[in-house]
């Protein structure tokens, strides 16, 4: 299926890595121009010249998401290049959960300017250039305790259920200037994070992924590739996913008690 995303101008951030890597190579065989940005500027590079190899048109800023100048001069920096923006994926973040009486409020600072600010920051200055474009979309990617969230799970689950909200609220104002505003709730999904834990214990990749869905109870019975969770991204910012905005979409093998 062509999802009509040649030449289209779409940001991502936390691209050097994992997920956002996964979606920017995903994009780039659409024909899509790419920017990513993330804050290691050697990761971010390497993964751009893997991407500008496989013929794509690359932009690399190093950025930090929770500093509020940086997410401006990257939306700045791709529209610089190319003229136009047309689509947003706020990937940064990380994993961060423990029991409550364990989290300071300096770590609930973070995290929330990590995984909330930073996508209202892009989103924000992303808008005019949308509107200039005629339109666009917007992929906030999340993770399946914003709908269902656990014992020990904050701070991230509090940030990722903001990240829904603003998600809805977000495509309820936006719809009118045709710009769609999604999210993507993950499970446990391939990513350089399960690669570095599974190296720090000493275990295979494989087998640590397999040992991970065993213990979660994945209904499919294994890890989700990052190539399944850049397709329905990639789907999602294309015109061929034009009328689903509001929505967001569990990509978990069935791990999440909720719809």
């Amino acid at each position: 299926m062509d999802l009509e995303l040649g030449g289209k101008v779409v940001l991502v951030t936390g691209g050097s890595d994992g997920l956002g890597a996964a979606v920017a190579r995903r994009l780039v065989r659409e024909g899509a121009r790419v920017a990513l940005c993330a804050r290691g500027a050697e990761r971010l590079e390497a993964t751009a010249t893997a991407l500008r190899a496989e013929g794509g048109d690359v932009l690399a800023v190093q950025a930090d998401v929770s500093k509020a100048w940086e997410v401006e001069h990257f939306v700045d920096a791709a529209h610089a290049r190319w003229g136009r923006v047309d689509a947003l994926v706020n990937n940064a973040g990380t994993a961060s959960a423990r029991p409550f009486s364990s989290v300071t409020d300096a770590e609930w600072e973070t995290d929330l300017q990590l995984k909330l600010f930073a996508a209202v920051r892009a989103s924000r200055h992303v808008l005019p250039h949308l509107s200039e474009s005629g339109g666009g979309s917007i992929v906030n990617v999340l993770s399946i305790g914003a709908k269902s969230p656990g014992a020990q799970s904050t701070p991230s689950s509090v940030s990722r259920a903001a990240g829904m909200a603003l998600t809805k609220a977000l495509s309820k104002e936006l719809g009118a200037k045709n710009i769609r505003v999604n999210a993507v709730l993950v499970g446990i999904i391939e990513s350089g994070q399960w690669v570095r834990r599974a190296q720090e214990l000493g275990k295979s990749v494989e087998s640590f992924q397999a040992e991970m869905a065993r213990n979660a109870g994945i209904p499919l019975g294994r890890v989700g590739r990052a190539e399944e969770f850049a397709d329905v991204v990639a789907f999602l910012l294309s015109p061929r996913g034009g009328y689903i905005s509001g929505a967001a979409i569990n990509v978990d093998g069935g791990l999440s008690g909720a719809v």
